[in-house]
């Protein structure tokens, strides 16, 4: 039998949970600084770090913000409430600098690019926070009214918003939800296409988390929770946001 020594950046990791309900305790600004640092140690595409991250903690903003994303209140009361955007603007002005032209419209992998870049500054952003013992919550509503999230935030052509982040002392410690089992998403060689019985397995077990947790308890499966969200288009007004920010995807 092997024994594996899991250290902390592993057990910090796989504690990870989402809160949606914060002190009203401020985040150090040291620790809110080292978190930033992190993100930029993080990897990215050529070394274009095609992301920008805008902090808001005025309270009138956050209202505003929250108000945009779906009214949701955690953004409210969240100290901090970080934007990753996916920017080439800065692309853009070394475009000019080199006497090129920058051309982000016509090329779908532009768009990729970007909101890898972000999804791994995110990520890292989360694991740095709780490094320092606060909770987060990523929030895909910023692109729910996205047109006036670029007004409100004075973004450049060139700059999309793609997810809101959360960042706080967390009230209560709400539990983990249960994740798919790793045979649903890690493949040796090959894809493995028959997951029916992963995902009849994991809906019973999800089925089981809503039903007995302290907080929003309610009966419901994982399939038919995606199935809700990726049945329709969710948010609208995306093809327009990308077009007139200079994003391949407009045409949509």
């Amino acid at each position: 039998m092997r024994f594996i020594i899991v250290n902390e950046v592993i057990k910090s990791l796989k504690a990870h949970r989402s809160f949606r309900s914060y002190q009203n305790k401020a985040v150090d600004e040291e620790q809110l600084n080292q978190i930033i640092q992190s993100v930029q140690a993080s990897p990215n595409w050529v070394n274009g770090q095609q992301y920008s991250i805008i902090a808001v903690k005025d309270e009138e903003r956050k209202k505003k913000l929250a108000e945009l994303c779906g009214n949701q209140k955690h953004i409210e009361e969240a100290p901090v409430f970080l934007i990753f955007c996916a920017d080439f603007y800065r692309t853009h002005l070394a475009c000019e600098m080199e006497g090129t032209t920058i051309n982000t419209t016509d090329d779908i992998d532009t768009l990729i690019v970007g909101v890898t870049d972000v999804g791994i500054a995110l990520g890292t952003a989360v694991t740095a926070a709780e490094s320092f013992g606060l909770g987060t919550v990523p929030i895909g509503g910023i692109r729910r009214n996205a047109l006036e999230v670029i007004e409100m935030l004075g973004l450049p052509e060139y700059v999309i918003p793609v997810s809101g982040l959360c960042i706080g002392h967390p009230v209560e410690d709400t539990g983990q939800k249960p994740r798919l089992l790793k045979e649903a998403v890690y493949h040796e060689e090959v894809y493995n296409r028959e997951q029916g019985p992963l995902l009849e397995e994991y809906n019973e077990r999800y089925s089981r988390y809503l039903q007995e947790r302290s907080k929003n308890n309610r009966v419901g499966t994982w399939t038919k929770v995606v199935s809700s969200f990726f049945s329709k288009r969710y948010y609208q007004g995306i093809a327009e946001m990308l077009s007139k920010q200079k994003f391949p995807g407009g045409r949509l």
